[in-house]
């Protein structure tokens, strides 16, 4: 039989796919009646913890804050920050018990920990929280802005006004009143990371008000960084694919989480944690020279953005 170069590439595809999916977690039909979801409800559990050792401190000394912290790619952040040697303050909605782990988890570390539950929608909250944090830390030298909410709709007239003041309140109004209040506070060196989405790059026809919360938060970043820039302080942002964290199960019906991630070209949705290093480097001195940037753990889709 004559060798084929087509088959022998088309059987390594056909390979590669295989052990991807080989790897992947089977992750069961699953929902969620409240947005922005719990992690203590979801099967599998979400994985937070680094995937590799820390390095020596790359944050020691640092205060940080990280909306949506209490669980996802929140906790992940924090308990990565925490293991390079930040202070974190966790900003969170109502899901006190996801808190409370991811507290734990920090304390285990040595570093310290605040919880503030509340709506970063409301702009009194948010004035509220850089208050605590300065009267507990003293300093703000980080902010993530991260809370975030989606809400899924077939089509763009089944938006309500009430829906889309949701969106934007907690995606990007929070960001701008974190942002503004918490830059008295802070100094050359700072800097602000908003986690904005692949959606923000490709659209999404079923998240038409999520995905452009995203796109405002990359315009955000960018025109933060410029005019932050002789300040000293760096704005960027992480742009994540498809990750298993408790939004999910919150936003789609039990058939849609059971498939979800498994259209990327890694077949298979991310980890939280391997998203988490991102915001590490962005807040580290490995990433001096970096603003108005914005980076794409996202499985593997080429957005050009």
């Amino acid at each position: 039989m004559p060798f084929s170069t087509g088959s022998y590439f088309r059987s390594l595809l056909i390979l590669k796919i295989n052990i991807m999916e080989s790897k992947a977690k089977k992750i069961p039909p699953q929902t969620q009646k409240k947005q922005p979801g719990k992690e203590k409800l979801m099967t599998p559990k979400p994985e937070f913890e680094p995937k590799t050792k820390p390095k020596e401190g790359r944050l020691e000394g640092k205060t940080a804050i990280i909306t949506g912290g209490d669980s996802g790619i929140g906790r992940a952040v924090a308990v990565a920050f925490a293991e390079e040697g930040a202070d974190v303050a966790i900003v969170y909605l109502d899901e006190h018990e996801d808190a409370q782990k991811t507290a734990a988890e920090i304390q285990e570390t040595g570093r310290k920990v605040l919880l503030i539950a509340g709506d970063v929608s409301k702009e009194s909250f948010c004035q509220k929280v850089i208050q605590k944090v300065i009267k507990e830390f003293g300093k703000i030298d980080i902010l993530v802005n991260n809370a975030a909410v989606q809400f899924e709709a077939n089509s763009p007239t089944e938006i309500t006004k009430e829906q889309l003041l949701k969106t934007f309140g907690t995606n990007v109004f929070s960001a701008f009143y974190l942002s503004i209040a918490a830059l008295p506070h802070m100094k050359k060196g700072a800097c602000i990371i908003n986690t904005t989405s692949v959606t923000a790059y490709r659209g999404s026809d079923h998240l038409i008000d999520y995905s452009a919360t995203k796109g405002a938060l990359v315009s955000f970043t960018r025109s933060m960084s410029a005019a932050l820039t002789d300040k000293g302080i760096r704005v960027n942002a992480v742009a994540p694919g498809p990750i298993w964290t408790p939004l999910i199960p919150a936003s789609f019906d039990a058939k849609a989480v059971a498939e979800f991630g498994k259209d990327t070209p890694m077949k298979r949705p991310g980890e939280p944690n391997e998203v988490a290093p991102c915001y590490v480097f962005l807040a580290s001195e490995d990433a001096s020279y970096m603003t108005g940037q914005v980076l794409h753990p996202n499985g593997g889709e080429i957005i050009n953005g």
